[in-house]
């Protein structure tokens, strides 16, 4: 039987796991964040409030977590589109804190969501913006969160010729994919809810290492639902399969996607939706597959919690859903 671990504020917004699952952080309507950590020796009745400190003027939507590799650091974003980075540090004697090293955006150029991945033993970071835009930041000095570098800056479009009026984008959703780091290069996914059709489809970006350059390699999208607002993607972990899993959610659904791995003449990548999944009543807000990418969760409008599996045959269905607890 689950055992309740953290009972949150009311004013919560968003809260994240660190990678290891030992730590947790929480956002709150007044821009407050909070750190709780496993207590030691580990208990599994509580967690330990470490840290809480105002970090933003409005509500805290999103926390995303530093890979581990660069110590422990989380990004806020808030409500008015700006990030702030904060990495915990230690000065003198003084008991861990957490700071702020770098922020970015404005209120006239709103990040919508950020995520960060590894390549060619570097970090980056993806941010989308409320403009349609998308920036790849790269870390100059792997023991200095504060010292980015803008590598490119492109739209989610597939023609880069495309032409289009003022774009306005109330959400984005990215993810990279888990399998890159080490010596390989980055490819990451990500989706807009906009109001330009030619934006919003889910497109997988890949860095071209001849040219020095993004490229989109695939489009998750049948053409009648190209110009569909995409409110959450998620790329699942591979562990032997002959090709990826992703999952897209629009206002029709969430759709299952597969990804071959071997591309055409074009350099482009063979896709195919293998399933539509109906449940939710509303909009899927977030989604995050489990470690062995065999198992989806999904959360939105209506306050559920829905798993998702595919069965030996390939045919994906619910496994279960949670109600929220009052």
């Amino acid at each position: 039987m689950a055992k309740e671990v953290l009972t949150l504020d009311n004013g919560t917004t968003c809260s994240s796991w660190n990678y290891s699952g030992t730590r947790l952080a929480a956002g709150s309507a007044d821009g407050t964040l909070s750190i709780f950590d496993s207590r030691d020796p580990p208990s599994s009745s509580s967690l330990r409030l470490s840290f809480k400190s105002k970090v933003h003027e409005g509500n805290i939507v999103k926390i995303v977590w530093v890979p581990p590799a660069y110590g422990d650091a989380v990004a806020c974003i808030s409500v008015d589109g700006i990030v702030s980075l904060l990495e915990e540090v230690v000065e003198d004697s003084q008991p861990l804190q957490w700071k702020i090293c770098k922020c970015f955006g404005s209120s006239s150029d709103k990040v919508l969501d950020v995520q960060f991945g590894i390549s060619l033993a570097s970090l980056k970071m993806v941010a989308a913006y409320s403009d349609g835009h998308m920036k790849v930041f790269e870390l100059l000095d792997p023991l200095e969160l504060k010292n980015w570098q803008l590598q490119a800056e492109f739209q989610n479009v597939i023609e880069s010729v495309s032409s289009f009026g003022k774009a306005v984008c109330l959400s984005a959703s990215i993810s990279f994919n888990p399998q890159n780091g080490g010596s390989q290069e980055s490819s990451f996914l990500v989706g807009f809810n906009s109001n330009t059709s030619e934006l919003n489809s889910a497109k997988v970006w890949e860095f071209d290492q001849a040219h020095q350059r993004w490229l989109p390699v695939a489009e998750l999208a049948v053409p009648e639902d190209k110009g569909d607002q995409v409110y959450a993607v998620a790329w699942a972990p591979n562990i032997g399969r002959t090709y990826e899993i992703i999952a897209v959610a629009t206002h029709k659904g969430l759709a299952i996607w597969h990804l071959g791995l071997n591309p055409d003449h074009d350099g482009r990548l063979p896709v195919e939706r293998v399933a539509v999944l109906s449940g939710h009543d509303g909009m899927v807000w977030q989604m995050e597959w489990d470690m062995s990418g065999m198992t989806l969760a999904t959360t939105g409008q209506d306050g559920m919690v829905r798993l998702w599996q595919s069965n030996l045959n390939g045919v994906w269905h619910q496994q279960a859903a949670f109600e929220p607890t009052s």
